[in-house]
């Protein structure tokens, strides 16, 4: 099964319950931060597909936030929520990496639809149309994005399906970095981060030793038969 793992960092209770609520009945996992600080922990322990970021928090703001993310190579899109509306502000916000600026209050069939466009994945490439990859005891359904293994659904981020279901199309052959990087997420070259490698191993966590050969200084294969 497949699932977005969204990150709401915000010091009002009050517009966490909101987003929480907004974002759980769009089938979302989410996690909440009431500061900045609080927010980097979590991004550096757990892997998220999107970040609703408040500006004007206590401890570590948010442009703190956006700037640590991007001495971190930290890709993970970020939405800026904000009361604070002035251009400085906004072109601060997007100079920083963060991908989109709302104001608030908003209206919130704008902002999940935001939220959608935001949480598409990058396409792999296509190089088996079949709905169904299977290999190793793990079976992916592509349509469904649902992930088994031994008849067990497991719960996949997004980036982790896209990954794996990556993997599986190239059975018995040696996906580089780089690719990865380009088909997985988007870029085109490495920010001289470890997200290929953070998310290998949240993989291995999930799926409980997964046929996934590490190839010292280059990538990484799929051999499941």
């Amino acid at each position: 099964m497949s699932v977005s793992h969204v990150l709401v960092v915000d010091d009002e209770v009050r517009v966490v319950t909101m987003l929480r609520r907004l974002l759980s009945q769009e089938g979302h996992s989410v996690t909440s931060a009431g500061n900045g600080a609080l927010a980097l922990e979590q991004l550096a322990s757990d892997e998220f597909d999107l970040v609703l970021l408040d500006l004007r928090m206590p401890q570590c703001s948010g442009h703190k936030v956006l700037a640590t993310m991007r001495e971190r190579a930290d890709t993970t899109p970020v939405v800026v929520l904000s009361a604070v509306n002035d251009v400085a502000t906004r072109v601060e916000s997007l100079d920083l990496g963060a991908v989109d600026f709302v104001t608030k209050p908003f209206h919130t069939s704008e902002l999940m639809a935001r939220v959608r466009r935001h949480l598409t994945v990058t396409p792999v490439r296509e190089v088996d149309r079949s709905r169904f990859l299977e290999g190793g005891g793990i079976r992916l359904d592509l349509e469904r994005r649902r992930a088994t293994v031994d008849g067990v659904d497991a719960v996949l981020s997004e980036r982790e399906f896209a990954l794996l279901a990556h993997l599986m199309r190239r059975r018995g052959s040696v996906c580089r970095r780089d690719e990865l990087l380009h088909d997985i997420w988007g870029l085109d070259h490495d920010p001289g981060s470890n997200v290929v490698d953070v998310c290998v191993r949240r993989l291995r966590k999930r799926l409980t030793r997964p046929p996934i050969e590490t190839v010292r200084g280059v990538g990484y294969c799929f051999y499941g038969a």
